[in-house]
């Protein structure tokens, strides 16, 4: 059971890519029918040419095949039961999905909607059209599934019996992971800095007005080194999504238009607008950070050793001296960096940058680094003193040192078998048909067939 409600989030995640195989003709006829919502033919082949273009060599066809089948039959059966339950998805929701997507896909290839239209074999409408369905689809599911398991917690006890019962030769191995903090300096920018930034963003402003393209202008000068690559292009933007002044002066734009020069806290920006649709925006931008003098680069290294120096000598805490020292994020939360894949204080080599790796790993518990320069979150140039407060070594997951990870794991065990038990109830409930063609497949769940 756990397998198919695990490979139910794979087929939703992969199936946006089974739209490239329009091209051929689709094998018509009804596979099922759960409840009022149908499985094709068609929709069986496409999911089945994805796995196949996932992992190529197949042994046992007509088993993977039956798993599919599986899994968009549970995927139906949740649709079904949104309906029953009058759940709703708003346009609103559809078009973030949507657009989500689409941006995710013209970032991948600098913003060339003529590629995406050749990969998909399909004019972009006709492709937002087909995914626009899926979207709804796909929220729909989400809603029912958190309808099912939202509201389900674990206890201590519940954590420590699930470890338990994990054959310790099958923990996974936790990788060396380490807990720092971050002194923060930020050096000045000098107004005649910021005046030379403005004067070439309007400069840039003028080219594009005069029919030069930003896409262009963006690769060669934009400091954003996420959409630089990709001329400049962020895909579809949200409301409430980036920065308030980026969000205000992209939402006035007209079609083609560009904006005047803007400040965010990532620096300054022209935006140009590309397209609109409802409350989201698809725009390219140059962005421009103005950069501190050496003098003023120097003051704020010279600083951070003499703030090294004062802490050693105070026997200071890192949470004293990042609230007495610090301009970066870590001042009102205790000095110590938070993990923003995990939001957690705890990192790996995985979730550090390498210059920062570097630093840390040179370290021992308890100990500051000299002063080294880093970009902060913001693409601003800033300086930094690491100090590690704790270095956990690899080792097998334990409930000692891993107790959020194995209660995680936990919360989702319970969250399996709270679906599994209502897969178990509802399929009892509804009308379920099956092509004969299927009847043989050995399901995971008994789907009560006639």
């Amino acid at each position: 059971m756990k397998k198919l409600i695990i490979s139910i989030l794979c087929i939703i995640c992969t199936s946006l890519s089974l739209w490239a195989q329009g091209g051929g003709t689709p094998i018509d006829g009804i596979v099922a029918v759960i409840g009022k919502e149908v499985i094709l033919q068609s929709d069986l082949e496409k999911h089945f040419i994805d796995y196949k273009t996932q992992f190529r060599n197949i042994d046992n066809p007509e088993e993977v095949y039956c798993q599919i089948l599986e899994n968009l039959m549970f995927n139906k059966l949740l649709v079904h039961q949104a309906e029953l339950d009058s759940i709703e998805v708003t346009d609103e929701e559809v078009e973030y999905r949507l657009n989500s997507k689409i941006s995710y896909f013209l970032q991948q290839v600098g913003g060339d909607v003529k590629y995406i239209e050749n990969y998909f074999k399909k004019p972009m409408s006709e492709i937002k059209k087909e995914m626009r369905e899926l979207m709804k689809e796909q929220a729909l599911i989400e809603q029912v599934q958190y309808k099912i398991t939202g509201d389900i917690t674990v206890t201590p006890s519940e954590v420590k019996r699930f470890a338990s019962e994990i054959n310790p030769d099958s923990m996974p191995t936790v990788p060396t992971s380490y807990i720092f903090g971050e002194i923060v300096k930020i050096p000045p920018v000098s107004e005649e800095e910021i005046n030379s930034v403005k004067e070439q963003l309007n400069g840039y402003r003028e080219r594009i007005l005069r029919g030069e393209k930003i896409s262009l202008l963006a690769r060669l000068y934009s400091d954003d080194p996420g959409s630089a690559a990709h001329g400049g292009d962020l895909g579809f933007v949200e409301r409430g999504t980036t920065y308030p002044e980026f969000e205000a002066a992209a939402f006035n734009l007209k079609s083609g238009e560009v904006s005047q020069v803007i400040k965010t806290q990532a620096g300054y920006h022209i935006i140009q607008m590309i397209e609109r649709r409802g409350e989201s925006v698809h725009v390219a931008h140059i962005l421009i950070q103005p950069k501190p003098s050496t003098d003023e680069q120097v003051k704020a290294i010279t600083y951070l050793d003499s703030v090294r120096q004062i802490i050693l000598n105070e026997k200071l805490t890192i949470e004293e001296a990042a609230k007495r020292f610090s301009e970066g994020p870590t001042k009102d939360n205790g000095g110590l960096a938070i993990n923003p894949y995990t939001n957690s204080n705890s990192f790996d080599k995985q979730t550090l940058d390498e210059a920062t790796y570097v630093t840390i790993n040179k370290l021992i518990p308890g100990e500051y680094s000299e002063c080294v320069p880093f970009v902060n979150d913001d693409g601003v140039m800033a300086y930094r003193l690491i100090y590690l407060q704790e270095k956990i070594s690899e080792h097998k997951a334990n409930i000692v040192e891993d107790y959020d990870m194995i209660k995680n794991a936990a919360l989702e065990d319970k969250k399996y078998e709270a679906l599994e038990q209502w897969l178990i109830d509802k399929v009892k409930v509804t009308n379920i048909k099956l092509n004969t063609q299927y009847k043989d497949c050995d399901f995971v769940t008994k789907w009560q067939i006639p």
